[in-house]
């Protein structure tokens, strides 16, 4: 599995409809839905910058996310072009290996007397 990761810094303005479109179930994550491999995405903001964002895609393996990006192209610009100026600026940080996935352990129930 393999996590690709790309920084946004948003416009004010636009921190909503950023925020719609790359969130949970948003335009971003529906275009690659559809897609072999495709494990879904997520979106971070940074607690010190309001502006500052992470979009991360989770694939199964970097060859299909290649594809993918083949398969889409048309969609994926006019997509992307619809967006752009949502932004300020977008920077590719990169494709990681997970090398392992988190566990979520839910908290000791309080016992009521």
């Amino acid at each position: 599995m393999i996590e690709y990761v790309q920084e946004y810094i948003v416009r004010d303005e636009a921190r909503g409809q950023f925020e719609l479109v790359y969130g949970p179930g948003g335009a971003w994550s529906n275009l690659f839905g559809r897609c072999a491999g495709f494990r879904g995405a997520g979106l971070v903001r940074d607690v010190n910058d309001r502006r500052r964002y992470l979009v991360l895609e989770i694939w199964t393996g970097e060859d299909l996310r290649e594809q993918a990006t083949i398969d889409r192209a048309a969609e994926w610009a006019a997509l992307d072009a619809r967006l752009a100026g949502l932004a300020e600026s977008r920077r590719e940080l990169g494709t990681f290996k997970i090398l392992a996935e988190a566990a979520v352990r839910a908290a000791p129930r309080s016992r009521s007397r």
